[in-house]
């Protein structure tokens, strides 16, 4: 069955619907499976998730800064496509920027109120608050997507495999990428992207319902929910159809523009020099604690916030790893490895962090210094609804609300863009420009699977679900670092070779003539 040519789309469809059957009609059992799931890889596999992404980070580290780093992903001659500035906007609004809207404001007061160590409510919280945020969306995250992007530039554009995750084993498994292997490796990359892309649709269509609620007093139901995906739905497949150059491109230069408007209006209007110094201290807290945040498993207790936060998090970030690296990849062509790394994992990083400075920094001063407990309360009662309590706080609330819901769209119609674009190469054994037809199909699946777990669960059963795709796929990413390390070695050797052979060729033409006419 694995030897048809459209075997992977026909397989992984078939997948996606089994799961939104199961979802339309027991969605009890549905959910029930997905949360013993869930307990079961926190209880049993939380250490090796740690540690997987964090010899992730270290191996990028390894390539980027070692003999590796000049190696181009693509010819030697070959140019970046876009300047460096639209390239990080791209992959930055394509990865995490709806995220960072959700959990902007939420994620540093839950850990304020309830921190993993010590009090809530307290200054020291505070601290620790911005520390674990930095570590959730840090290096750590970052890695993840740059592993898997570097190892598929390599082989697609270096060595010239086709754009699929199977063609990275390419030094490890030879032909049979092409083969039921490939295929298989193929089929679990398109069932990660589409939960991944499924669980985002949902978080941003319950804080867009939330918002309208909370402006307009529209109703928080399953109907407003399924009509708002609707929407979203139809405004990113016609999108994605225009191409990669004309929407996502534009698409992305906007949601930065939006994104910073947001920030900058939050950075003058509100506390600056407190941001400031919340931006300075959580860098260096984090710098300082990076290693032992990263492995900090709690064996005394029931590591339930560990469970609940960071294992959350590290495995959302494996789970979108094929998403995001696959689409990083295909933007990535003409730039040295060297050049990707620090693109890749540092750039962004900077932006998340002035990010939570600005947003979580301000929610954390308003709560303790300035004695509004009912904004903590509001983030403990329902988090999609935190963004907009807190703008609250701000000059012309209802616009600033406005704006940051049609980031939330925006956001997301990019993140679909480039998910419908990657499923369609996927699944179309890596042609680079997949059908319409394609990407049509994966863009209904899509909202299909985002409305049953809506359904099904609401905020828990949507981190169920994407979490219980990082275990089999971080066994794949890391068995990818040993493939990649094996591919670059090889291309070095055969550089070295290349380069040798021409030294000796200029030597020899270098000689008096008559040694080459003894010679011959």
């Amino acid at each position: 069955m694995m030897n048809h040519k459209r075997s992977v789309f026909y397989v992984s469809l078939a997948f996606s619907l089994i799961l939104i059957g199961l979802g339309a009609f027991i969605p009890d059992k549905l959910e029930t499976f997905s949360h013993s799931a869930l307990s079961f890889i926190y209880n049993n596999l939380g250490w090796f998730i740690l540690g997987a992404v964090f010899i992730f980070f270290s191996f990028c580290m390894y390539l980027g800064f070692s003999k590796f780093g000049h190696i181009r992903l693509g010819d030697d001659n070959d140019k970046p496509e876009y300047n460096t500035a639209t390239w990080v906007g791209m992959l930055f609004s394509a990865s995490i920027g709806i995220s960072l809207v959700f959990w902007g404001v939420a994620e540093p007061v839950s850990y304020y109120i309830s921190p993993p160590m010590g009090p809530g409510m307290t200054e020291q919280s505070a601290k620790t608050a911005m520390q674990y945020v930095y570590l959730h969306w840090g290096v750590s995250a970052w890695a993840c997507y740059a592993l898997v992007g570097v190892s598929l530039a390599f082989f697609q554009f270096r060595k010239k495999l086709p754009s699929s995750l199977s063609s990275v084993f390419y030094p490890l498994i030879g032909d049979r990428i092409k083969g039921s292997i490939g295929k298989w490796v193929d089929v679990l990359v398109v069932l990660s992207i589409v939960i991944g892309i499924a669980t985002s649709l949902g978080f941003g269509t319950l804080q867009v319902n939330s918002g309208m609620h909370y402006l307009w007093d529209l109703p928080v139901s399953i109907y407003i929910q399924i009509a708002i995906i609707a929407v979203v739905t139809v405004i990113y497949i016609a999108s994605t159809i225009s191409g990669l150059q004309g929407a996502i491109k534009h698409l992305s230069n906007l949601n930065m523009l939006l994104a910073f408007a947001l920030m900058g209006f939050i950075l003058f209007a509100g506390p600056t020099q407190t941001i400031l110094k919340v931006l300075f201290q959580g860098i260096g807290d984090y710098m300082q604690n990076f290693v032992s945040m990263s492995f900090r498993t709690e064996p005394y207790n029931d590591g339930s916030w560990i469970a609940n936060w960071t294992l959350f998090y590290f495995g959302w970030w494996i789970a979108w790893a094929p998403l995001v690296g696959s689409f990083v990849a295909r933007i990535s062509k003409g730039r040295t490895i060297k050049e990707f790394m620090i693109g890749a994992v540092f750039i962004p990083v900077l932006g998340s962090f002035a990010w939570f400075a600005v947003m979580g920094g301000s929610a954390i001063h308003i709560i303790q210094n300035l004695g509004e407990v009912a904004l903590a309360d509001a983030v403990k009662t329902d988090v999609t609804s935190a963004l907009f309590k807190f703008l609250d706080y701000f000059p012309a609330p209802t616009l600033i609300s406005i704006l940051a819901m049609v980031l939330v769209m925006v956001f997301f119609i990019t993140s679909a863009n480039s998910a419908v674009f990657v499923l369609g190469m996927v699944s179309e054994n890596g042609n680079p420009n997949p059908s319409h037809v394609t990407k049509t199909i994966w863009g209904v699946v899509i909202a299909a699977i985002a409305i049953v777990l809506i359904m099904t669960g609401g905020l828990t059963g949507l981190q169920s679900a994407l979490v219980a795709t990082a275990i089999p796929l971080s066994v794949l990413m890391l068995i990818m670092c040993y493939s990649t390390y094996k591919g670059l070695n090889e291309e070095v050797k055969a550089t070295t070779k290349v380069k040798r052979s021409l030294k000796e060729k200029v030597g020899r033409l270098r000689k008096p003539i008559f040694t080459e006419t003894e010679k011959s």
